[in-house]
């Protein structure tokens, strides 16, 4: 039995890790410095900064640019991979809400445009379908993967307004999950859901980051504690976990009173 959780050997790649401050990078530090070799990607040559970053901890890095909503990039990207690597024991699909250049769209339902529904969907929930159709087989074909969907509490379980296309998707993602947790667990493939709350990343909004006091914890997440959970169900160890879905969010939806704290405990 192996008590110490460490990933010697295994090749991850984890997806939209190029923000200095985000959960994807630093989910990358902690796996790569357990022993991974950590493939990185992101849209922009950031990455490649980050790989570096990686090196220099003495991990074993390399970063790739694609946009993980072209099916072609994709296929591309997951074939030069297994060219060099052979195989992928790990994904870690944490790839939507913003990227370089486009930011999250926020719009109440009624005025929501086409065009804006459909960039959502397809950056929150196409790239999550993209990447893992296209690495599944070659796990099913080692009996061995396991894939964290890195969603949100917004959507599968709270939902805020102007963010009806963000909460399909990341609701959808958990969805999409657990039939193919049913289809690929006989080949050792598991394949579970992370659901962040309130996080301090680069990315957070004002108010975001206020909402974040009102949590019972009192402040948001920093990126490596929802990253340790992610590390956790990517490991060896996690052999009997899947279809789940783990909320980190400091308590906030196990609450019912979500005001300042002074007024009421």
């Amino acid at each position: 039995m192996k008590a110490r959780i460490d990933f010697e050997d295994k090749v991850c790649l984890i997806t939209g890790a190029g923000s200095k401050s985000g959960i994807g990078f630093s989910t990358a530090q902690i796996i790569g410095t357990l022993g991974a070799k950590v493939l990185l990607v992101a849209t922009s040559e950031r990455i490649y900064d980050r790989a570096k970053e990686l090196e220099d901890l003495g991990v074993e890095a390399k970063g790739y640019i694609a946009d993980l909503m072209d099916r072609r990039q994709v296929s591309n990207l997951i074939n030069s991979i297994i060219d060099e690597y052979q195989r992928i024991d790990i994904l870690i699909n944490n790839a939507g809400m913003t990227q370089v250049g486009s930011e999250e769209i926020f719009s109440d339902f009624a005025n929501l445009k086409d065009d804006e529904w459909d960039l959502t969907i397809s950056r929150n929930l196409t790239t999550c379908y993209n990447v893992t159709h296209s690495v599944i087989s070659h796990m099913i074909n080692s009996n061995y993967g396991r894939i964290v969907n890195v969603s949100s509490v917004t959507g599968p379980v709270v939902s805020n307004p102007g963010e009806s296309a963000y909460s399909a998707a990341k609701a959808a993602m958990i969805g999409m999950s657990r039939s193919i947790a049913i289809e690929v667990a006989k080949n050792n493939v598991m394949i579970n859901n992370v659901l962040p709350g309130w996080i301090a990343t680069g990315s957070q909004t004002e108010s975001e980051a206020a909402a974040s006091l009102n949590t019972p914890i009192g402040r948001g997440a920093r990126p490596e504690e929802v990253g340790h959970m992610i590390v956790f169900l990517a490991s060896e160890q996690a052999s009997y976990i899947t279809g789940q879905s783990f909320i980190v969010d400091g308590g906030n939806t196990i609450q019912e009173y979500k005001g300042p704290s002074a007024l009421y405990y």
